[in-house]
């Protein structure tokens, strides 16, 4: 018995399967998404599953769950990606090469995290590997926001403040960011004892409205729920870190990032606990996805340098 692809093919049930509903099956399970996957291919949606659900019945397995966003591979998807996932890439490099004699340019590495942290550790370290002729293009902007882009395929690596869910990301812990409470000079006899209560007279200087390093640092170290409203709200920590320099107030700051300040006196640390609040960055990339020179080259640095920072 014999069925149909979706390119009009007759495919036997049981037959040799087809390498290129393979090469359409390892994009889906990659991504996550089949319209993401559709894009990467140059291909429409329905095309891609019609593929996906050809090599189904020739399977006669399922291989993807609907999600309201996105698809998850069931174990025998899992099963199968471990297997063609290296014949399929190696044959993508053959066909990458061109014409015989021509060098192929290799692709950029799409990298994506807070702007803050990009600009102050990650960028700095990766700059030897830009000198060495890796291309690089750097995305800034939120988490959630930034970790949808990886599913879709848009980024091969970012760096996460927030720990990845799911079985389409795989993530390993970069750095631990310890938030501190700071302020000018001028601030610390105004204060006098740092209590949650003395705080409430002091402008409060953060990046969102909802304040969240600070709310976290208050129930960390005070136990109780802040209430305060924003002073001033710049939505860039650096923004935030100038701001307080020059004396606006009071912030919490990821200490990586005013280190110089705290050393010449700019800023104080108007508390130093004995256990201060730590959030965990983390290095994430797409479950399966293909291992690109380059991008192994860049995640290998940021780990062996992460463990100085």
């Amino acid at each position: 018995m014999a069925h149909r692809t979706a390119g009009g093919s007759d495919v036997p049930a049981g037959g040799p399967l087809d390498l290129g509903l393979l090469r359409t099956f390892l994009a889906v399970h990659r991504a996550g998404s089949v319209t993401a996957a559709a894009r990467m291919l140059g291909m429409s949606q329905p095309t891609v599953t019609g593929q996906i659900r050809s090599l189904e019945r020739q399977l006669g397995r399922q291989l993807f769950e609907r999600l309201p966003r996105g698809v998850a591979a069931t174990a025998v998807a899992d099963v199968l990606a471990a297997e063609v996932a290296g014949p399929l890439d190696a044959l993508a490099i053959v066909a990458e090469r061109g014409r015989p004699g021509v060098a192929a340019t290799a692709e950029p590495v799409h990298l994506g995290g807070p702007a803050e942290l990009l600009c102050e550790r990650v960028l700095p370290t990766l700059a030897p590997l830009v000198e060495q002729g890796v291309r690089l293009r750097v995305t800034t902007g939120l988490a959630d926001e930034l970790l949808d882009g990886l599913r879709a395929g848009r980024f091969d690596l970012v760096v996460s403040t927030i720990r990845p869910r799911g079985r389409t990301i795989t993530a390993v812990p970069l750095t631990d960011e310890e938030f501190v409470l700071v302020a000018a000079p001028g601030w610390v006899e105004r204060i006098g004892v740092v209590t949650a209560h003395a705080l409430r007279e002091v402008p409060l200087v953060t990046y969102a409205e909802d304040l969240p390093i600070a709310r976290r640092y208050w129930r960390h170290v005070f136990g109780i729920r802040l209430t305060t409203q924003a002073a001033l709200v710049v939505p860039d920590l650096r923004g935030v870190l100038a701001a307080v320099v020059a004396g606006a107030g009071v912030t919490v700051l990821p200490r990586y990032l005013c280190l110089d300040e705290l050393a010449t006196g700019e800023l104080v640390a108007l508390l130093e606990p004995d256990d201060p609040p730590i959030n965990t960055a983390y290095l994430a990339e797409r479950a399966g996805a293909a291992e690109r020179p380059h991008v192994r080259q860049l995640r290998e640095l940021l780990l062996h340098a992460a463990r100085s920072w």
